[in-house]
């Protein structure tokens, strides 16, 4: 996860950006004297995300005091002096704290000060094992750890070159056994490391059941009595990048889905025990489960068959640098930021922002989630370039990596979600690459400008409602005056999107026209510009006072349905639209007693 570099006092400012850029971090300034420093870090903690707070460290214990429980679940807690000197992990030492420091030490030219006993006489400590291997009886770490602190010594039944390196003493006849296998075991007092060698090649039907690929990876699994704990990976062929089941399967088991291409897989030709006439004529591959798994090493378990899938299980010398075993499956986030401040975009946006290793879109939109950008490749597009900025997406994500176009708003709404489905829709000119057309596709809805301006005035969008563009650039001008004249009818609360430019100036006119024939001139009307912005203004005037001059292309109007009402709220009109409740209670209040 993303480190939340926490700085309270501006004069730890200079210390907490240095540690953001070293780790990759996200700086959050809390107000003054940390007077919203609590619930924020409260938030942190509860999601599991390091917190290295730039300040002295009885803040951040006060501050955490009423989070604490379960040392086991804790996520690393470090405080850095203001000047950087000092790194002191509060808690999760054995949950990358104490790695996490020594790191952030080195950047800042500081000192890490581990207090953890472990840690203090070996350079790691035997329950938090490196990437890529892992500790299957967390339990038994504490007295192996409390015996090694008293002189004895490891032996050692496996190959774990990292415990050496971390300053442990070996002996063939160590009184501390430790145990280094992929294969399953039944508890016992001796430490068992997982190495995370093992993948399973994993080929299927399209439209396979994910519970069926599943299934077949655990029995094969099983069957070969191979630990679930050191599978590092599913892998299968690219054109298998998009298939639901393999994805599900690897979240599943919590291992990342790799890929191939079909001639990748053929080079396992010679090492293959069933190669397929079919599937070589299909898809240009003798085989797709087995020679997957041939890509990490020999196989520990033989090509498995079900009715739609196969799966073979290959292990690798050491534990898999998974970054660089083929590819990964290429995903496009459509993100919604809202109208642009930071409160009103969505947990799920935030997520797939940070995820993701490229970000695509207009420069402004880019510069409005600028303040969690941390590593991430911007690709930046003129406001009218909506084509080529999509088609640049997708085929970065075609390339394997996690890649969000932002889009203002909500993605679905005047932006570019629908023009993703339709380019991956398209054949013929305007066909993207194979590989682009395989692309996983995750739309994350955000705050979209009706429901901003609405929720600023009241809730005008309390009852019916639609939306409405006045751009005629995509939209004869024709269906855009049949849709207002639709809309003014049937008595919609109205939104009218792009309302007006330099060069478009009449249509607002004509809407303002045709609803003041269908609409009270009480009616109430928001104006809402620069939605989200320091420059935001928001006014609820009457429909007879509506001024279409007024408008530019940053701001929506909304218009009410003829049963909208406005009354004086304490900080100016409050625009709403019932929906009913009011017949609601007096039919209950007329109903005689049972």
């Amino acid at each position: 996860m993303t480190p939340a570099i926490i700085v309270i006092s501006g004069a730890g400012q200079p210390t907490a950006a240095r540690a953001a850029a070293a780790l990759g971090g996200e700086l959050i300034t809390c107000g003054p004297e940390g007077a919203d420093a609590g619930p924020t870090l409260a938030r942190l903690f509860a999601e599991g995300r390091p917190i290295i707070g730039v300040c002295a460290a009885g803040i951040l214990v006060r501050l955490l005091a009423p989070a604490l429980a379960d040392k086991r679940d804790e996520p690393p807690v470090l405080a850095v002096s203001l000047d950087g000197a000092s790194v002191v992990p509060l808690l999760g030492g054995h949950h990358g704290a104490n790695a996490l420091a020594r790191q952030l030490a080195a950047a800042l030219d500081g000192h890490a000060a581990i207090t953890t006993a472990s840690e203090t006489q070996f350079a790691r400590a035997l329950d938090e094992p490196p990437h890529g291997w892992v500790l299957a009886n967390p339990e038994a770490a504490r007295p192996a750890m409390m015996a090694l602190l008293k002189g004895a010594a490891i032996a050692l039944d496996g190959d774990a070159p990292w415990l050496a390196e971390a300053g442990y003493p070996l002996a063939a006849d160590g009184a501390v056994p430790i145990i280094v296998s992929d294969r399953a075991a039944a508890p016992s007092s001796a430490l068992l490391y997982h190495p995370k060698t093992l993948v399973a090649g994993v080929g299927c039907e399209r439209g396979a059941d994910a519970a069926e690929v599943i299934a077949l990876v655990e029995a094969s699994l099983a069957e070969a009595g191979l630990a679930r704990q050191s599978l590092a990976a599913l892998a299968s062929v690219d054109i298998k990048g998009d298939e639901p089941a393999l994805l599900a399967a690897a979240s599943h088991f919590g291992v990342p889905l790799r890929l191939f291409s079909a001639a990748e897989l053929a080079e396992e030709r010679a090492r293959l025990k069933h190669p397929s006439e079919y599937v070589e004529r299909t898809i240009g591959t003798p085989a797709v489960a087995e020679a997957a798994a041939l890509k990490a090493g020999p196989l520990a378990a033989g090509k498995r068959k079900s009715p739609r899938a196969t799966c073979a299980i290959g292990r690798a010398a050491k534990p898999l640098a998974v970054e660089q075993f083929g590819r990964a499956p290429g995903r496009l986030h459509l993100v919604g930021i809202g109208p642009g401040d930071a409160p009103t975009r969505t947990g799920a946006v935030i997520a797939a922002l940070r995820a993701s290793s490229d970000w695509v879109g207009y420069g402004l939109y880019l510069d409005l989630v600028s303040d969690l950008r941390t590593s991430q490749i911007e690709h930046r597009f003129d406001l009218g370039d909506e084509e080529p900025r999509v088609r640049h997406a997708l085929e970065l994500a075609a390339e394997g990596r996690e890649v969000a176009l932002v889009c203002s708003g909500d993605a679905q709404i005047y932006a570019m979600a629908a023009l993703a489905c339709e380019l991956l829709d398209a054949d013929g000119p305007r066909a993207l690459s194979d590989a682009a057309r395989r692309v996983n596709l995750e739309v994350h809805p955000g705050v979209s400008a009706f429901q901003a301006a609405s929720a600023a005035a009241g809730a005008l969008i309390g009852h019916d409602f639609c939306c409405i563009s006045l751009s005629d650039l995509l939209t004869p001008r024709e269906d855009i005056l049949k849709r207002l004249e639709g809309a003014a009818k049937a008595d919609f609360v109205t939104a009218f999107y792009n309302p007006r430019s330099r060069r478009r100036i009449d249509l607002l006119d004509a809407a303002r026209d045709l609803f003041t024939a269908h609409r009270p001139p009480t009616t109430p009307v928001i104006i809402a510009s620069s939605l989200g912005r320091p420059a935001q203004q928001v006014r609820v005037i009457q429909l007879s006072d509506f001024d279409p001059a007024e408008v530019d292309m940053l701001t929506i109007v909304l218009i009410g349905a003829s049963t909208s009402r406005v009354f004086a709220g304490p900080n100016g009109p409050r625009a709403y639209t019932p929906r009913g409740y009011e017949k609601k209670a007096s039919a209950l209040a007329t109903e005689p007693a049972a």
